[in-house]
C-alpha cells in the first residue's frame, strides 16, 4: 500500500474557479478518479467523496474531488455543464506530474450518475471507466414521480394520497414545460399545502418561472448507448428514489460495452447500511467490489 499526499487546488474551468482537493499516492500513480455529486450535496467533503480519498490513493489511484459550481437562483446545475466540469477536472488531473497515461475514470452518485455517463459519451477517449451509484435510466421528472410516490408509501399513505400526489406533480411538470397556466397550478398547490404529506411531494409552495428545471426531460437511454468504457453499477436493494429494476434494464438494453451490476444488500439509495450517512455506515460489499473492480482495470 502507498502512503498519500493531499492538497487543495484551484482549477479554472469555463470561466469559473472551482476549489478541489487532490489526494495523490506517494508512490507510482496507477490510475485516477473524479467523483460527481448528488443533487443535494455540492461539497467535495461529503462523506462518500472522503471515503474514495481514503481507500483509493493507498492503491495507487489519485482522487480529485471538487466543489460543484453554484448556479443561478439555486437551480440544479445543468447536466451538460456538470459533464463539462467533469471533463475539465479529468484534463487537470491528466496534467499532474506522475499521472502520465494512467487510466482516469469518473464516479457518480444519483444526479452525478447522469452527468458521468454524459461526459463519457461526449469524450470517450478521456474516460477510461465509470463507477456509478443509483444510475437512473429514466428522466429526472419520471425519477421524481417514482421517488416521491415511494416516500408517501413508506410513510404509510394510501391510494387517495398517491393519486393526489400524481395529479400535483403532473400539473407542476406541465407548468415548468410551459403547458399549464400559472394561476391554475398555483391554486392546486395552495389546496395541497395542508395535506400532511405535502413536504414529501418536493413541489415548492410558490412556483418558479417556467423552464426552471433544465433537465427534467433528459433522456439517459441514448447517453448510455454512447458509453464505450467499462462501467460498474451499484444499486441498493431497497432504493427509495431510483427505479432500480427499470434502470438496470435500460443499461442492459442500450450499453454496448462492459457493464457490471452489483445489488447492495441492506442498502437503499446511498451505498450504506441502516440508512446511515457517514463513512462508518458504508456497505463493506460496496467498498470491496469497488476496489476489486478498479484494481482489475488499472
Amino acid at each position: 500500500m502507498n502512503r498519500v499526499d493531499e492538497r487543495q487546488v484551484q482549477i479554472d474551468n469555463d470561466g469559473v474557479t472551482l476549489t478541489a482537493t487532490l489526494t495523490m499516492p506517494s508512490g507510482p500513480v496507477r490510475g485516477g478518479l473524479v467523483p460527481l455529486h448528488p443533487a443535494d450535496e455540492p461539497s467535495r467533503d461529503q462523506f462518500l467523496f472522503r471515503h474514495l480519498a481514503e481507500i483509493l490513493p493507498p492503491r495507487g489511484v489519485a482522487v480529485l474531488r471538487f466543489d460543484r459550481r453554484a448556479y443561478s437562483d439555486d437551480r440544479d446545475v445543468p447536466l451538460a455543464l456538470q459533464a463539462k466540469d467533469a471533463l475539465g477536472m479529468l484534463h487537470e488531473l491528466r496534467q499532474i506530474p506522475g499521472v502520465g497515461n494512467a487510466p482516469l475514470g469518473l464516479w457518480g452518485f444519483s444526479q452525478g450518475a447522469w452527468a458521468a455517463p454524459l461526459a463519457a459519451s461526449l469524450t470517450p477517449d478521456a474516460v477510461a471507466f465509470l463507477a456509478l451509484i443509483a444510475s437512473t435510466g429514466v428522466s429526472p421528472a419520471r425519477q421524481m414521480r417514482y421517488g416521491t410516490a415511494e416516500q408517501l408509501r413508506r410513510a404509510g399513505y394510501g391510494d387517495e394520497a398517491l393519486t393526489m400526489l400524481a395529479d400535483l406533480r403532473a400539473a407542476y411538470e406541465d407548468y415548468l414545460r410551459g403547458h399549464a397556466e400559472r394561476v391554475r397550478v398555483q391554486e392546486l398547490i395552495d389546496q395541497m399545502t395542508d395535506q400532511p404529506w405535502f413536504s414529501l411531494a418536493y413541489v415548492p409552495r410558490e412556483l418558479p418561472e417556467p423552464g426552471a428545471w433544465d433537465d427534467m426531460d433528459f433522456d439517459p437511454e441514448p447517453i448510455f448507448a454512447g458509453v464505450r468504457c467499462p462501467t460498474l453499477l451499484f444499486y441498493g436493494e431497497d432504493d427509495e428514489w431510483t427505479p432500480a429494476d427499470e434502470s438496470i434494464q435500460v443499461w442492459r438494453r442500450t450499453a454496448p460495452g462492459d457493464v457490471t451490476i452489483e445489488r447492495l444488500r441492506g442498502a437503499s439509495h446511498h451505498p450504506t447500511l441502516h440508512g446511515g450517512h457517514d463513512i462508518a455506515s458504508i456497505s463493506p460489499l460496496y467498498t470491496q467490489t469497488l476496489l476489486d473492480w478498479i484494481e482489475a482495470r488499472l
